[in-house]
């Protein structure tokens, strides 16, 4: 499976039930429409809510995705701050049939350019599968080193970077540091300022609540055939799904349209802190409406 042939990958949600266990029937739901849509799939990332699960669930979560024998890639997050365990769960999924993983800075630590290099550069020496790099600076405290990214441009493992600080500087000093590297917009409004940089497709959190419409949006923002009120569009509905910490707002939508049982998640993430969810769902009408017109 070529990788590359698939500009849109959704970081896929985790859902649970009301007591807190795996909602493994609504998962292969969500799964499905991923399938069908043609997207690639992202799982364990931090929109599954990976740091919170045991990792007795991860691995239930992986053994499932697997069953399902999906025709579409996955890729696994490896995400944390302690080297040795982030190391055990590398080469865990060594033994998988995966297809990628997303490895983001490490969290809380806040390392210097020295420390990323390091820390990246053993994790690909260890990994059997390409790798993305993921520079999230609101969820780790700490931008991904553009330092760091240039020595690892040679890296025989390093495939892809994902950029999600919602800069277009940033994204252009990843693609000056390794100008090799496919790179992929983590901010699904972003699309096509950064398409403008070399960008050639996006990590959503958008496509689980519209997988065919994201699909169709970042086809017509990476052709250049997006009007700028419909990226306007995207922008404010994406933007939606990010009222309050992802992924409640996104686990709320797909649960009032009845596609997963409960909008819970793991604390100390809480579904109360969404109050209403009338932003979501005015998101959603408007993008289905957009949808309808495309057909």
């Amino acid at each position: 499976m070529n990788l590359n042939d698939y500009p849109l990958w959704t970081a896929i949600v985790t859902p649970l039930k009301e007591n807190g266990e795996l909602d493994l029937e609504s998962y292969t739901l969500l799964l499905k429409e991923q399938e069908e849509a043609q997207n690639g799939v992202l799982v364990l990332g931090s929109t599954g809510e990976a740091l919170n699960l045991t990792s007795e669930e991860k691995k239930k979560v992986l053994d499932h995705t697997f069953e399902q024998n999906l025709n579409v890639p996955l890729m696994v997050g490896v995400g944390g701050s302690n080297l040795q365990e982030t190391i055990q769960w590398v080469q865990y999924l060594n033994t998988l049939p995966i297809h990628a993983t997303l490895m983001v800075t490490p969290l809380y630590a806040k390392p210097e350019t020295e420390g990323q290099y390091e820390w990246f550069k053993t994790l690909m020496d260890q990994s059997k599968h390409p790798v993305m790099l993921y520079n999230v600076p609101g969820r780790t405290g700490k931008a991904m080193s553009p330092d760091a990214v240039r020595r690892l441009a040679g890296h025989d493992k390093l495939w892809a970077i994902k950029e999600a600080s919602g800069s277009v500087e940033d994204f252009k000093s990843y693609q000056a540091a390794a100008p090799n590297t496919r790179l992929y917009s983590g901010d699904d409004g972003m699309v096509p300022a950064f398409k403008e940089h070399g960008c050639v497709g996006l990590v959503s959190v958008a496509s689980n609540a519209w997988p065919k419409a994201t699909h169709e949006y970042v086809k017509q923002a990476l052709s250049g055939e997006l009007s700028k009120e419909d990226a306007s569009l995207w922008d404010a509905c994406a933007g939606a799904l990010f009222c309050v910490s992802n992924p409640i707002p996104v686990k709320r939508l797909l649960c009032e349209e009845k596609r997963i049982a409960a909008p819970n998640l793991k604390l100390p993430l809480s579904h109360k802190d969404l109050s209403q969810a009338a932003t979501v769902l005015e998101a959603s009408i408007r993008i289905n409406d957009w949808m309808k017109k495309q057909q």
